[in-house]
């Protein structure tokens, strides 16, 4: 594999405990992109905060007390415990704009910045991973605050470039670095991010530890980028299973593939992106955000997979002859499409109407088409052209029919999911189609 470039070590604190009376009420949050604790002593007039950055350089930082809105001298007994060694993350570099040199990649117009036309940006064949860490790290210095960073350079490409190869490459390299690494994040295009998200928690299933997914919409040096925050709030959340705990409730513990974009950490497998170039380009239609992040860190940990009785089996096989296949009203499949199977495909997932529905004449050709395809062995995933909403194929006499013919329903699965999950299946006939493996369904 190619090498890894590893962070330099220095005093980075974490939020530790305080060596003073419990405290009866304590948060943690973010404050300017960095961890901060606050604690609120049995005398509810006294406030001691520390953060992890701080005037880390010479080691402690100083802490701060108010009492009775008056700054008071901190106590010389030691107030925050560091811990002896920080979580290590490896980050995996794949490409997508974040790493875009944008004086090769941008022009100007109208003073906003936009990809040189018939470009799709540039990418170089080889990069250097020490060098992109120390820009990293000079860049987002806060990251060290976090984790002991390692890179590697896994490839640098568009995503529209990123398929089953790639994601069979990514997931071999997680499963080799498994042990090695308490945490993982990937600097992923957000053209096929959620293809990848979807494909790395379904081959890795039961993997147990965090895999961040993120990338951003500009540059990570350019004034406006998204790029510095989308990192910050990765590594926060790959993380926080690391944290010591506040007495602030349940630790939150991340086990799972997710996606952390514009402010949100998504599942995974749950994920679409909606919009082309806002911020926010990604949601989850079916699931709720695994985490929300803005000044403090808002989780949902009940909605967080807990991969606790499923043995962890990585499954690095995917079959790539799998199509996307919309129900298009007045498009007869057999001229459009015609003997799918005949030609090597060996899996479709059909984008029915609303809860699963389409055309149900003979003359239409869906339910004729359907018939001759699955007869042949031809495997179908029904979903629907709705990003939300649920799946019942069953209260229509089409989906009835095409359940009848040994069509899937794919319930709550985004198209993107249910392609990787079918190119699993042809390479896994043993994993039933409408078993959950990662929180999926």
């Amino acid at each position: 594999g190619a090498p890894l470039h590893r962070a330099p070590p220095g005093p980075w604190p974490l939020p530790g405990s305080f060596g003073m009376p419990q405290p009866s009420r304590s948060r943690f949050r973010l404050a300017e992109g960095v961890p901060m604790v606050e604690a609120q002593g049995p005398n509810s007039d006294l406030m001691v905060r520390t953060g992890a950055r701080g005037d880390v350089l010479g080691g402690l930082k100083t802490l701060s007390a108010t009492a009775h809105g008056e700054d008071i001298m901190p106590s010389m007994e030691p107030l925050v415990r560091f811990l002896p060694q920080l979580p290590k993350v490896l980050l995996l570099h794949t490409g997508g704009t974040l790493g875009m040199d944008p004086s090769a990649s941008f022009e100007a117009d109208d003073g906003f910045p936009h990809l040189k036309q018939g470009t799709g940006g540039i990418y170089p064949d080889v990069l250097q991973p020490g060098n992109m860490l120390s820009d990293l790290l000079e860049l987002v210095p806060e990251l060290q605050a976090f984790a002991t960073l390692d890179l590697q350079v896994v490839f640098n490409k568009d995503s529209c470039r990123v398929g089953p190869v790639e994601w069979v490459q990514l997931a071999e390299l997680l499963h080799r670095h498994r042990k090695d690494y308490d945490a993982f994040i990937i600097v992923h295009g957000t053209d096929t991010m959620a293809y990848t998200a979807s494909a790395l928690s379904l081959m890795l299933a039961g993997f147990r530890k965090p895999v961040v997914v993120t990338g951003s919409q500009l540059p990570l040096s350019m004034p406006r980028t998204d790029a510095r925050q989308n990192l910050v709030d990765a590594i926060t959340c790959a993380t926080v299973g690391f944290m010591p705990s506040l007495n602030i409730g349940e630790r939150v513990h991340l086990q799972e593939v997710a996606l952390c974009f514009g402010g949100k950490l998504l599942r995974g497998n749950r994920a679409r992106k909606l919009h082309s170039s806002n911020y926010q380009a990604f949601d989850s239609p079916t699931y709720k955000p695994l985490a929300e992040l803005g000044v403090e860190v808002s989780w949902n940990p009940q909605e967080l997979l807990r991969p606790a009785d499923i043995v962890y089996q990585p499954r690095l096989n995917l079959n790539p002859n799998v199509m996307r296949v919309p129900v298009v009203p007045g498009l007869d499949p057999r001229q459009a499409y015609g003997d799918l199977y005949a030609r090597g495909i060996r899996g479709i997932v059909l984008e029915s109407f609303g809860v699963g529905n389409m055309p149900d004449l003979e003359e239409h050709g869906w339910l004729p088409w359907l018939g001759s395809q699955t007869e042949q062995g031809l495997l179908v995933y029904l979903t629907t052209q709705c990003l939300a909403g649920n799946l019942n194929p069953e209260l229509y006499q089409s989906g009835s029919v095409a359940l009848e013919m040994g069509v899937e329903n794919s319930r709550y699965m985004t198209p993107e999911c249910a392609v990787v999950k079918m190119m699993l299946h042809i390479e896994y006939p043993y994993i039933p189609m409408n078993m959950p493996l990662a929180g999926e369904l």
